[in-house]
Protein backbone atom coordinates (compact mmCIF):
# COMPACT_ATOMS: atom_id res chain seq x y z
CA UNK A 1 0.00 0.00 0.00
CA UNK A 2 3.13 2.27 0.92
CA UNK A 3 4.69 1.98 -2.63
CA UNK A 4 1.44 2.44 -4.27
CA UNK A 5 0.56 5.57 -2.68
CA UNK A 6 4.66 6.43 -3.30
CA UNK A 7 3.96 5.93 -6.92
CA UNK A 8 0.91 8.44 -6.57
CA UNK A 9 3.52 11.34 -5.95
CA UNK A 10 6.62 10.63 -7.55
CA UNK A 11 5.59 11.20 -11.16
CA UNK A 12 4.86 14.88 -10.62
CA UNK A 13 7.63 17.12 -9.72
CA UNK A 14 5.15 19.87 -8.41
CA UNK A 15 3.17 17.63 -6.33
CA UNK A 16 4.30 16.97 -1.92
CA UNK A 17 3.34 13.28 -0.72
CA UNK A 18 1.08 13.64 2.49
CA UNK A 19 4.47 12.85 4.60
CA UNK A 20 5.74 16.29 2.54
CA UNK A 21 8.47 15.05 0.42
CA UNK A 22 9.16 15.74 -3.10
CA UNK A 23 10.39 12.16 -4.22
CA UNK A 24 11.84 13.18 -7.78
CA UNK A 25 14.29 15.98 -5.22
CA UNK A 26 15.03 12.91 -3.74
CA UNK A 27 15.81 11.01 -6.78
CA UNK A 28 17.75 14.00 -7.66
CA UNK A 29 20.41 13.06 -4.34
CA UNK A 30 20.44 9.25 -5.90
CA UNK A 31 21.99 10.33 -9.06
CA UNK A 32 24.21 12.78 -6.95
CA UNK A 33 25.55 9.75 -5.55
CA UNK A 34 26.14 7.67 -7.91
CA UNK A 35 28.64 10.20 -9.44
CA UNK A 36 32.80 10.04 -8.84
CA UNK A 37 33.14 12.20 -6.03
CA UNK A 38 34.72 15.47 -5.46
CA UNK A 39 36.46 17.46 -2.81
CA UNK A 40 36.64 20.63 -1.95
CA UNK A 41 39.23 22.25 0.59
CA UNK A 42 39.29 26.01 2.45
CA UNK A 43 42.29 26.82 3.99
CA UNK A 44 44.18 30.12 5.27
CA UNK A 45 45.39 31.42 1.30
CA UNK A 46 42.91 29.98 -0.78
CA UNK A 47 40.91 26.81 -1.54
CA UNK A 48 41.36 23.51 -3.24
CA UNK A 49 38.64 21.53 -5.77
CA UNK A 50 40.02 17.95 -6.28
CA UNK A 51 37.74 15.29 -8.63
CA UNK A 52 38.18 11.84 -9.13
CA UNK A 53 37.33 10.63 -13.19
CA UNK A 54 35.83 7.32 -14.17
CA UNK A 55 37.03 6.07 -17.48
CA UNK A 56 35.37 2.66 -18.64
CA UNK A 57 37.24 1.89 -21.08
CA UNK A 58 41.40 2.59 -21.35
CA UNK A 59 40.47 3.82 -24.90
CA UNK A 60 38.82 6.58 -23.34
CA UNK A 61 40.63 10.10 -23.02
CA UNK A 62 40.99 11.32 -19.39
CA UNK A 63 40.93 14.57 -20.37
CA UNK A 64 37.90 14.73 -21.86
CA UNK A 65 36.13 14.22 -18.90
CA UNK A 66 35.69 17.70 -17.42
CA UNK A 67 34.89 17.59 -14.09
CA UNK A 68 36.50 21.12 -12.71
CA UNK A 69 35.41 24.09 -14.47
CA UNK A 70 36.90 27.73 -14.40
CA UNK A 71 33.96 30.22 -14.18
CA UNK A 72 35.61 33.42 -13.49
CA UNK A 73 38.87 34.61 -13.03
CA UNK A 74 38.74 33.95 -9.29
CA UNK A 75 35.87 30.87 -9.41
CA UNK A 76 35.84 27.37 -9.93
CA UNK A 77 33.36 24.55 -9.69
CA UNK A 78 33.68 20.72 -9.21
CA UNK A 79 30.58 18.80 -9.96
CA UNK A 80 29.41 15.20 -9.32
CA UNK A 81 26.33 13.88 -10.93
CA UNK A 82 24.99 13.77 -14.29
CA UNK A 83 27.08 15.12 -16.75
CA UNK A 84 24.92 17.45 -19.14
CA UNK A 85 23.30 18.94 -15.91
CA UNK A 86 26.56 20.27 -14.49
CA UNK A 87 27.61 21.49 -17.91
CA UNK A 88 24.07 23.16 -17.92
CA UNK A 89 24.38 24.70 -14.48
CA UNK A 90 28.08 25.66 -15.25
CA UNK A 91 27.46 27.49 -18.40
CA UNK A 92 24.35 29.45 -16.50
CA UNK A 93 27.00 30.25 -13.48
CA UNK A 94 29.44 31.76 -15.99
CA UNK A 95 27.23 33.77 -18.13
CA UNK A 96 25.96 35.16 -14.52
CA UNK A 97 29.53 36.04 -13.52
CA UNK A 98 30.15 38.30 -16.94
CA UNK A 99 26.84 39.91 -16.45
CA UNK A 100 28.03 41.03 -12.94
CA UNK A 101 31.36 42.36 -14.54
CA UNK A 102 29.52 44.20 -17.23
CA UNK A 103 26.67 45.63 -14.91
CA UNK A 104 29.10 46.60 -11.99
CA UNK A 105 32.71 46.33 -13.26
CA UNK A 106 33.67 44.55 -10.83
CA UNK A 107 33.63 40.65 -10.02
CA UNK A 108 30.39 38.63 -8.60
CA UNK A 109 31.23 37.59 -5.09
CA UNK A 110 30.79 33.90 -4.42
CA UNK A 111 27.63 33.58 -2.28
CA UNK A 112 25.64 36.01 -5.06
CA UNK A 113 26.86 33.12 -7.66
CA UNK A 114 26.01 30.25 -5.23
CA UNK A 115 22.70 31.90 -4.42
CA UNK A 116 21.70 32.91 -8.43
CA UNK A 117 22.53 28.89 -9.34
CA UNK A 118 20.84 27.84 -6.11
CA UNK A 119 17.98 29.94 -7.38
CA UNK A 120 17.92 28.57 -10.59
CA UNK A 121 17.59 24.99 -9.69
CA UNK A 122 15.11 25.46 -6.99
CA UNK A 123 12.43 26.76 -9.86
CA UNK A 124 13.04 23.53 -11.78
CA UNK A 125 11.80 21.46 -8.27
CA UNK A 126 8.23 23.53 -8.77
CA UNK A 127 7.60 23.96 -12.67
CA UNK A 128 5.54 21.54 -14.26
CA UNK A 129 6.87 19.60 -17.19
CA UNK A 130 10.51 19.76 -15.57
CA UNK A 131 12.64 17.77 -13.61
CA UNK A 132 15.32 18.47 -11.06
CA UNK A 133 18.90 18.94 -11.94
CA UNK A 134 20.39 15.53 -10.87
CA UNK A 135 23.89 17.31 -10.12
CA UNK A 136 25.36 18.67 -7.05
CA UNK A 137 28.28 21.55 -7.39
CA UNK A 138 31.26 22.86 -5.02
CA UNK A 139 31.46 26.73 -5.57
CA UNK A 140 35.36 27.23 -4.38
CA UNK A 141 36.78 30.73 -4.96
CA UNK A 142 38.53 33.94 -3.34
CA UNK A 143 35.92 37.26 -2.35
CA UNK A 144 37.71 40.61 -2.38
CA UNK A 145 36.11 42.65 0.93
CA UNK A 146 37.06 45.92 -1.01
CA UNK A 147 36.88 45.96 -4.42
CA UNK A 148 38.76 49.06 -4.42
CA UNK A 149 41.83 47.48 -3.13
CA UNK A 150 44.61 44.62 -4.42
CA UNK A 151 45.41 43.96 -1.31
CA UNK A 152 45.44 39.93 -0.99
CA UNK A 153 44.73 40.20 2.82
CA UNK A 154 41.47 41.94 2.14
CA UNK A 155 40.17 38.61 0.18
CA UNK A 156 38.46 35.95 1.55
CA UNK A 157 38.42 31.94 0.39
CA UNK A 158 35.13 30.49 0.49
CA UNK A 159 33.61 27.22 -0.11
CA UNK A 160 29.94 26.45 -0.59
CA UNK A 161 28.02 23.31 -1.78
CA UNK A 162 24.35 23.00 -3.83
CA UNK A 163 21.95 20.61 -3.66
CA UNK A 164 19.23 19.42 -5.84
CA UNK A 165 16.65 20.93 -3.83
CA UNK A 166 18.35 24.17 -4.45
CA UNK A 167 19.93 24.83 -1.12
CA UNK A 168 23.18 26.68 -0.93
CA UNK A 169 25.46 25.79 2.15
CA UNK A 170 28.87 27.07 2.88
CA UNK A 171 31.69 25.07 4.52
CA UNK A 172 35.17 24.67 5.71
CA UNK A 173 35.57 20.91 3.83
CA UNK A 174 33.60 18.79 2.32
CA UNK A 175 32.75 16.33 -0.42
CA UNK A 176 30.16 15.65 -3.09
CA UNK A 177 29.24 12.26 -4.99
CA UNK A 178 29.50 8.83 -3.93
CA UNK A 179 31.29 7.53 -0.87
CA UNK A 180 30.23 11.25 0.45
CA UNK A 181 29.61 9.63 4.08
CA UNK A 182 33.23 8.19 4.53
CA UNK A 183 35.05 11.31 2.61
CA UNK A 184 33.49 13.58 5.48
CA UNK A 185 34.35 11.10 8.09
CA UNK A 186 37.75 11.97 6.69
CA UNK A 187 37.47 15.41 6.12
CA UNK A 188 36.35 15.90 9.88
CA UNK A 189 39.34 14.10 11.13
CA UNK A 190 41.75 15.39 9.34
CA UNK A 191 40.73 18.77 8.76
CA UNK A 192 42.74 21.60 10.26
CA UNK A 193 41.48 25.18 10.41
CA UNK A 194 44.33 27.84 8.77
CA UNK A 195 46.06 25.37 7.02
CA UNK A 196 47.62 26.17 4.21
CA UNK A 197 47.00 25.32 0.86
CA UNK A 198 49.22 23.23 0.19
CA UNK A 199 48.10 21.38 2.78
CA UNK A 200 44.93 21.80 1.47
CA UNK A 201 46.03 20.05 -1.45
CA UNK A 202 47.48 17.25 0.03
CA UNK A 203 44.42 16.63 2.20
CA UNK A 204 41.83 17.00 -0.87
CA UNK A 205 44.53 14.01 -2.64
CA UNK A 206 44.70 12.02 0.38
CA UNK A 207 40.74 12.43 0.93
CA UNK A 208 40.30 10.50 -2.27
CA UNK A 209 43.22 7.95 -2.00
CA UNK A 210 41.52 6.97 1.33
CA UNK A 211 37.66 5.70 -0.47
CA UNK A 212 39.87 3.89 -3.30
CA UNK A 213 41.44 0.39 -3.07
CA UNK A 214 43.17 1.35 -6.39
CA UNK A 215 43.62 4.96 -6.27
CA UNK A 216 45.10 6.32 -9.68
CA UNK A 217 46.25 10.27 -9.46
CA UNK A 218 45.66 10.23 -13.35
CA UNK A 219 42.17 10.30 -12.87
CA UNK A 220 42.02 13.16 -10.52
CA UNK A 221 41.55 16.83 -11.44
CA UNK A 222 42.83 19.19 -9.09
CA UNK A 223 42.51 23.02 -9.25
CA UNK A 224 42.90 25.69 -6.50
CA UNK A 225 42.24 29.73 -5.91
CA UNK A 226 44.65 31.32 -3.76
CA UNK A 227 44.25 34.68 -2.25
CA UNK A 228 47.28 35.87 -3.21
CA UNK A 229 46.67 35.90 -7.07
CA UNK A 230 43.16 35.27 -6.72
CA UNK A 231 43.01 33.46 -9.78
CA UNK A 232 41.72 30.01 -10.73
CA UNK A 233 44.43 27.29 -11.96
CA UNK A 234 44.03 23.59 -12.62
CA UNK A 235 47.19 21.63 -12.09
CA UNK A 236 48.72 19.85 -14.93
CA UNK A 237 48.24 15.87 -14.46
CA UNK A 238 52.17 15.52 -14.01
CA UNK A 239 51.64 18.21 -11.04
CA UNK A 240 49.10 16.14 -9.39
CA UNK A 241 50.73 12.60 -9.86
CA UNK A 242 54.47 14.01 -8.22
CA UNK A 243 52.07 15.13 -5.58
CA UNK A 244 50.26 11.80 -4.97
CA UNK A 245 53.80 10.42 -5.46
CA UNK A 246 55.29 12.43 -2.80
CA UNK A 247 52.18 11.50 -0.32
CA UNK A 248 52.90 7.99 -1.43
CA UNK A 249 49.38 7.61 -2.86
CA UNK A 250 49.21 5.47 -5.75
CA UNK A 251 47.43 2.53 -7.69
CA UNK A 252 46.00 0.95 -10.90
CA UNK A 253 42.94 2.76 -13.33
CA UNK A 254 39.64 2.37 -11.76
CA UNK A 255 36.03 1.27 -13.33
CA UNK A 256 33.18 3.31 -14.17
CA UNK A 257 30.15 3.03 -16.24
CA UNK A 258 29.97 6.28 -17.48
CA UNK A 259 26.94 7.43 -16.88
CA UNK A 260 27.50 9.30 -14.04
CA UNK A 261 29.86 12.64 -13.82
Amino acid sequence: MQNNNQQAYDRGITIFSPDGRLYQVEYAREAVKRGAPSVGVRTADGVVLAAAKRTRSRLMEADSLEKIHKIDDHIGVATAGHVADGRRLVDFARRRAQVERLRYGEPIDLETLTKGITDQIQEFTQTGGARPFGVALLVAGVDTEDSDTDDPSMRRPRLFETDPSGTPVEWAATAIGSDRDDLQRFLEEEYTEGSDLETGIDLALRALADISDDFDPAEVALATVDTESASFEELAPEAVASRAKELDLGGDEGDGDGMED
